[in-house]
């Protein structure tokens, strides 16, 4: 088997074997890492913020993405950032040796820009071969090697305490982004449980006064009271005597008791007016003079 001009293909030409996996330039990842951001791809200017997992936005970036309620918009690298409070705002050193900007390179010629930002304690470049952590209660950047060399629990820069916690590793690997993710989630879980807690105090520092109704303390002195008993009758009776309306009422039926007794009595009416009114003896009927009613029935027709 030839082609023309008499030649013969090698296996290499006729078979085809899987693809190899293609390698990416470390270096041009990590230009990419440390100075484009994560959701736009576009170059990192200041303000620069961080996330929990350690990645750089641009900030104008992120609140576009955030305030972008479409439901096909592309979430990306922050499709774990919820708000503007999960994330953290660098507080970065400028390196004064950078001259990216203004220099006019030909591209004939290798020149070395240097990295935009510096650690403040060490001078190191801020451009990737070094490790670099920021603190989530200030948000001031340094390099490891700075906080491991001088162990302490006050910021370099600007002199706020932090713990071992608030410690975040900036662009680290997969299996440190797994590590800062489960921190995240368990520092988020436990703001939750914070707000729960705080919730229900409040709603136990409340008085019962104002939380149970105002008949209830009657319903219930009303059920402990029995109609046979002659003490809470009393203390029902002075109850009402304590109430205004109820005293009134009392004044008023003894004054009409009172003044019919007096009627009779009185001598100042003759005779004839008293037999008008009930209480007169005349009025009075014994048992012999008193009829019986009787229903009609069919017996008595």
């Amino acid at each position: 088997m030839g082609c023309d001009g008499g030649t013969i293909p090698k296996r290499h030409e006729l078979v085809k074997g899987p693809k190899k996996a293609e390698k990416v330039d470390k270096n041009a990842e990590l230009a990419a890492r440390w100075n484009y951001c994560s959701l736009s791809q576009e170059r990192l200017t200041k303000p620069i913020v961080a996330c929990d997992l350690g990645r750089l936005y641009n900030k104008d970036a992120l609140i576009e993405f955030l305030l972008d309620k479409s439901p096909d918009r592309p979430h990306g690298s922050a499709a774990h950032i919820k708000s503007i409070k999960n994330v953290i705002e660098l507080n970065l050193t400028d390196n004064p040796a950078w001259s990216g900007d203004k220099s006019n390179a030909k591209g004939d010629a290798y020149e070395d820009r240097g990295a935009r930002f510096i650690c403040p304690v060490v001078g190191l470049e801020m451009n990737g071969r070094h490790r670099f952590c920021v603190l989530r209660r200030c948000g001031c950047v340094f390099s490891e090697r700075a906080l491991k060399e001088i162990r302490t629990d006050i910021c370099h820069k600007c002199g706020k305490n932090f713990e071992e916690d608030d410690i975040i590793l900036l662009n680290g690997d997969k299996e440190e982004m797994e590590e800062l993710r489960r921190k995240m989630e368990e520092r988020r879980l436990k703001s939750k449980m914070e707000k729960k807690t705080k919730k229900s105090k409040s709603a136990k520092s409340v008085p019962q006064s104002e939380q149970e109704p105002s008949g209830s303390k009657e319903i219930t002195t009303g059920e402990k009271s029995s109609s046979g008993d002659q003490m809470n009758v009393g203390s029902n009776s002075k109850r009402s005597a304590d109430d205004g309306s109820g005293s009134l009422e009392k004044t008023s039926r003894s004054s009409s008791s009172t003044s019919k007794r007096s009627l009779q009595d009185d001598n100042g009416k003759s005779e004839a007016y008293k037999s008008i009114f009930s209480s007169h003896s005349s009025a009075k009927r014994t048992k012999d003079q008193a009829c019986n009613w009787i229903s009609p029935s069919t017996f008595y027709i």
